[in-house]
């Protein structure tokens, strides 16, 4: 178990992280349209369009958003697990997320929501995560449990989902 509830990764393990992401997903970072999605997506991932969080004034969708996946996140963790969180270009971070979000805890290190860069959310061994893609403006969220645990209130949220598995979802193409 981890002493503190948030750790910044150390030079050395922020390049072994990035590069195993890099290797493991195929990352290919752009802001070029046609080299989207920027990751190979799993078999199981569902990838939801973010545009509709633009009509949102109160950001009460992002909100309701946001805790959905953090809540299921934290379930897929387990009650002594830790995960990733990863800000491409950027401070990423070790945490445990039953230790953080609550009254008296820190924070949560980043936020699933892209807000400007390219954020990931990862379990240790990268079967279950998030792949926030600012300038697609979609959420991609992989991995059976955590598709299982958020998928259902994800849709109530943003509206049917854009790929899965990493292909066009014939309901709204």
């Amino acid at each position: 178990m981890m002493d503190d509830p948030v750790a910044v990764l150390s030079e050395a393990e922020y390049g072994r992280v990035w590069n195993r992401f890099y290797e493991v997903f195929d990352f290919r970072p752009s802001t070029s349209t046609s080299k989207w999605p920027a990751i190979k997506e799993p078999c199981a991932s569902v990838t939801w369009n973010l545009s509709v969080l633009d009509d949102d004034p109160c950001d009460e969708r992002l909100d309701r958003l946001v805790a959905v996946v953090e809540q299921g996140l934290t379930s897929c963790a387990g009650p002594a697990g830790t995960l990733l969180a990863l800000d491409w270009q950027h401070t990423s971070y070790r945490f445990a997320p039953q230790r953080v979000g609550g009254p008296g805890q820190p924070a949560w290190p980043l936020s699933p929501y892209p807000d400007g860069d390219y954020l990931i959310f990862l379990a240790e061994d990268f079967r279950f995560g998030s792949f926030g893609h600012p300038w697609e403006g979609s959420l991609c969220l992989f991995g059976e449990e955590l598709l299982h645990a958020v998928s259902t209130e994800v849709d109530r949220v943003l509206g049917p989902p854009i790929r899965k598995a990493g292909r066009a979802n014939r309901a709204v193409s």
